[in-house]
């Protein structure tokens, strides 16, 4: 007699009945999966606190950048307080001689003077130099004998340099040709 059972031994199970093998692998790659799942959260969890902490960097520059603008001239300012307060007590005065009150104004302008070398600002008086266009504009030409033409024989108003960068060029009169 024959066995006509389906599933007889030695023959391949019915098509749609997973074996063991494919269950194995099912259940491999379900594994794998939750791996990759799992591994995909930290990494997206790491990002977002990567980005929270960028961003608050970010403000706490913005916050700094925004203190340092408004306390930038502190220092400056501080110092420039001595000569304030004599320039205050000088109008102060009551009575006094021409000669002190010109001896307390030279000595508030030399604080003054002190002050802005100190933060890199210094002085342009050409008197006696040739005329330089970079620093000093001319704004009149005047007979001078015994001066070589073209050289600055009067400052009306001094100029002014900040860290070799001109702040505002002297105004002179220069001998003529």
């Amino acid at each position: 007699m024959q066995n006509n059972d389906p599933q007889s031994p030695g023959e391949a199970p019915v098509r749609g009945q997973p074996t063991e093998s494919t269950t194995t692998e099912l259940q491999n790659l379900q594994a794998r999966m939750a791996e990759l799942e799992a591994s995909n959260a930290e990494l997206r969890e790491t990002v977002l606190r990567e980005k929270a902490e960028l961003e608050n960097q970010r403000r706490r520059l913005h916050r700094d950048l925004e203190q340092a603008r408004r306390f930038a001239n502190e220092k400056l300012l501080s110092e420039l307080l001595p000569v304030y307060d004599g320039l205050e007590s000088g109008l102060n005065i009551e009575g006094g001689d021409v000669a002190s009150i010109r001896e307390g104004l030279g000595l508030t302008l030399k604080a003054l003077l002190k002050v802005a070398e100190s933060h890199g600002m210094s002085q342009v008086d050409p008197l006696g130099q040739p005329l330089d266009p970079e620093r000093h504009h001319a704004v009149s030409m005047v007979e001078a004998p015994g001066q070589a033409p073209g050289t600055v024989v009067n400052v009306l108003q001094k100029g002014y340099v900040l860290n070799d960068r001109l702040l505002r060029p002297a105004l002179v009169a220069v001998a003529k040709d």
